[in-house]
């Protein structure tokens, strides 16, 4: 009793760490405002919770996938389909048109993109590797997954920068507004859609925890041991491009967060199971966010985004995983 007591203290302790935070967050000079500034926070502070759980929960489950815990499922390029959407939408029908497409209509069209590219990287380098039927193409995909995801963020980048180009200043102010993390354009709405989306992906994982904690071990050993991997592998990047859609859509792109946070999860988890790691890895991404949003509105006055916050500590961090990685033999 008392070895599991101390397997799970870090999500005990962390989870009253975030509780403190919102409490902080919701109420800190907010003068018992329940009319408006209260219930302004907690819609930012539900954004908040949601955008952490899918940055941590995708971050994680891919770096199962592709046995490396230096890769992001923004080397996928999901994120730049998004940002390329957006800007395709603004040069097509302009602000007006994105205003009348509504928080309904753009959410489900980025769900639906996101969900066709996934299709799309599964059938050419998956079903690739299923029709060739070599053993050694676990390994190989890995290379061939990064190589491959870099190259299409790079070139939908350009597009994307290019259709930029095409548009007014007015429409490229609301574009960069789409480009950064915030969570003041969340709304209850959207949210809400968010959230049931988010109790589906979460309620797939669950039944199949055990699975991921096989697929950890590694191809070989996850199909010698009865996995269907290439079938798990499937359906566990559509559920990843799922969580990426949703946390894109609310909070916009976060780069290299995924790979922070998930590192700093497994170094605090006292196992490598994901039902330890996942919830320890969402208390541990909303924790930073919080803290990072009461920087930029208490400390900084908004003369900064949780964008630059974030991807300055996560991008740090980053170089120096990567470095000592090299580092090792």
């Amino acid at each position: 009793m008392q070895h599991t007591q101390r397997t799970h203290a870090p999500l005990w302790w962390i989870g009253i760490g975030v509780i403190a935070l919102t409490a902080i967050f919701a109420l800190a000079g907010a003068g018992w405002d329940w009319s408006y500034v209260i219930p302004k926070r907690l819609v930012r502070l539900a954004a908040i919770v949601v955008g952490g759980i899918c940055v941590a929960v995708s971050a994680i489950v891919f770096q199962t996938l592709a046995g490396n815990r230096i890769l992001t499922p923004a080397v996928m390029g999901y994120e730049a389909v998004y940002l390329l959407w957006q800007a395709l939408l603004l040069l097509i029908l302009g602000a007006e048109g994105l205003a009348a497409l509504g928080l309904r209509g753009n959410f489900a069209v980025s769900m639906v993109l996101m969900l066709l590219y996934s299709c799309v990287i599964d059938w050419w380098l998956l079903g690739r590797s299923a029709r060739k039927k070599r053993a050694s193409d676990g390994k190989a995909d890995v290379y061939v997954l990064l190589l491959v995801g870099l190259v299409l963020t790079m070139v939908i980048g350009t597009f994307t920068q290019f259709v930029q180009l095409r548009i007014s200043p007015g429409e490229f102010a609301v574009f960069q507004g789409l480009s950064y993390a915030s969570f003041n354009r969340a709304r209850p709405e959207t949210l809400a859609y968010a959230a049931v989306a988010i109790v589906m992906v979460l309620t797939v994982l669950r039944k199949t925890l055990s699975v991921l904690d096989v697929m950890a071990l590694g191809r070989e050993a996850a199909i010698s041991l009865g996995v269907e991997h290439a079938r798990s592998t499937r359906l566990h990047l559509a559920l990843i491009a799922l969580l990426v859609a949703v946390s894109t859509s609310l909070i916009g792109p976060t780069a290299f967060m995924g790979v922070f946070v998930a590192n700093i999860a497994y170094a605090l988890a006292p196992s490598a199971r994901h039902r330890i790691t996942l919830p320890l890895g969402c208390a541990i991404t909303v924790a930073i966010f919080i803290v990072a949003q009461l920087l930029v509105e208490h400390v900084f006055n908004y003369k900064t985004t949780v964008t630059i916050l974030v991807n300055l500590v996560c991008g740090v961090y980053f170089l120096a995983l990567t470095i000592r990685s090299r580092g090792n033999p």
